[in-house]
């Protein structure tokens, strides 16, 4: 049975809970207050707000394996004046399904861009690790991102502060007095540790890396700290150097134990490490140590230079695509206004609560559904896959429901706007993610299960159960 779209042309901004006789501070910009046990973002005119958003609403996205054409620009083409036509059509068409904000890679005119005078919040990513890695990626001559081959940057490296600092000048700055801004995305998807780009811990990677860079020093000194002598250091790292100093001059240093991929671990995994021997376990253990200096060093510097360029936005942390060890989120937890995650999960619950017992209010920053219906091939991309768009729109509203009863939760941002080509983008993926497909048609039953799934999130997390309100 279609369900009908509600007539909303009428209201002046969706997604807003006025919070009565107890106001939250005006600050004339968005920002978090936890009332009542449960996390909200608070609008630049005090009411509640959770982020409804959409990442990726471009004009001519997804060329056809990176090159070209765009299949959604040229259809644009014909059935828009201009862009500036399209920009206006799809803020109205977005906020009549009672979504609120722009996800993370969007063009940020459609933001107020609504015939009805509505806004849309908007959420701007800097890329600052992966494009300071783009230097270290072409020194190598690769070709492809930093987020397709895993690359973590040396952020020891004075340098990488600098870059920081100046990028977010040059791109926070300007934009530091826009009340529209929900929050800054830093980066998206690090690697925090073995994942399917990568079986390397970072550890590993760091020691390994070019003898005078400032990561490999930050390295070896941890190890010299956490180890008395060397022969201890030798008797779990299987290593053979007789001196601190020859391991800074040493070749390449290998794994000693494998671990598997950070989205694959969990308490059993955990478990059987410890079972498998004290010098396994000490290696897991100076491998997460060095992943907690290295967050602490990342989320200081990043923070920092958005708050410095743009000190009334909040910052939002980096997109993690798997839950990572606790000593990164810790980091993230101390630095970021609102932790950010990516969760294709079927059932968003476990993975949410591994985030929130941090104690910061948290933003997925992507999820979604794919639909075999959709005559997509769907062999490349994340996400589970269902047979329907029908299924497809029972499976959002479980997903919308089960996060929206974290009182830690606020907001949640569907990948994406428009379905990818069936040849595949620039990493190949070719998932049927959008709202609309490449002619710019509504998949008409999935977006009106959207549209009431999105009218109801305020009310599901205003009934979210929390632990004694606190």
């Amino acid at each position: 049975m279609r369900i009908p779209l509600l007539n909303v042309a009428a209201v002046g901004c969706l997604g807003l809970i006025p919070v009565g006789a107890v106001q939250a501070e005006v600050t004339g910009y968005f920002h978090t207050e936890k009332r009542d046990g449960r996390w909200w973002i608070i609008t630049p005119q005090g009411d509640m707000f959770i982020s409804k958003g959409v990442c990726a609403v471009q004009y001519a996205p997804d060329k056809i394996m990176g090159t070209g054409p765009s299949l959604y620009g040229e259809a644009n083409a014909k059935k828009y004046a201009s862009e500036e036509a399209w920009r206006a059509a799809k803020a109205t068409q977005l906020l009549d399904w009672n979504f609120n904000t722009l996800g993370a890679w969007s063009n940020e005119g459609v933001a107020h861009a609504d015939r009805y005078g509505r806004s849309l919040a908007h959420t701007p990513i800097l890329n600052i690790a992966a494009d300071f890695a783009k230097k270290q990626i072409e020194a190598q001559g690769g070709e492809k991102s930093a987020w397709e081959m895993g690359v973590f940057p040396d952020v020891f490296s004075p340098s990488f502060e600098t870059f920081a600092r100046e990028k977010a000048m040059r791109i926070c700055a300007p934009q530091a007095g826009d009340a529209g801004i929900l929050g800054w995305f830093v980066d998206n998807e690090l690697r925090w540790g073995p994942d399917w780009r990568s079986q390397e811990e970072l550890l590993v990677t760091f020691l390994n890396g070019p003898k005078d860079s400032a990561g490999r020093k930050a390295a070896i000194e941890m190890l010299r700290q956490r180890y008395d002598s060397m022969a201890a250091f030798n008797d779990v790292w299987k290593t053979g150097e007789a001196s601190w100093e020859d391991l800074a001059i040493a070749g390449e240093i290998k794994t000693p134990f494998e671990r598997k991929d950070k989205a694959k671990q969990n308490q059993e995994v955990d478990r059987a490490t410890e079972a498998a021997g004290t010098r396994r376990k000490q290696y897991v253990a100076d491998c997460d140590a060095f992943l907690g200096l290295l967050a602490e060093r990342y989320f200081a510097v990043t923070a920092e230079a958005v708050r410095a360029a743009a000190p009334n936005h909040m910052v939002f942390g980096c997109r993690f695509a798997y839950a990572p060890a606790a000593p990164v989120l810790e980091a993230a937890a101390r630095h970021a206004d609102v932790i950010s995650y990516n969760c294709y999960a079927t059932d968003p619950k476990g993975v949410t609560e591994k985030y929130a017992v941090y104690g910061r209010p948290l933003l997925v920053g992507e999820f979604a559904f794919r639909a075999t219906d959709s005559g997509l091939p769907n062999t490349k991309g994340a996400g589970p896959k269902v047979a329907s768009q029908a299924e497809r729109a029972a499976a959002f509203e479980k997903y919308v429901r089960t996060i929206m009863s974290n009182p830690a939760v606020v907001g949640y941002h569907w990948f994406k706007h428009v379905d990818e080509p069936a040849e595949g983008r620039f990493d190949g993926e070719n998932s049927n993610y959008g709202l609309l497909t490449t002619n710019d048609e509504p998949y008409d039953e999935f977006v009106a299960w959207v549209q009431q799934g999105n009218g109801r999130a305020e009310a599901w997390h205003a009934a979210a159960p929390v632990d004694g309100g606190k």
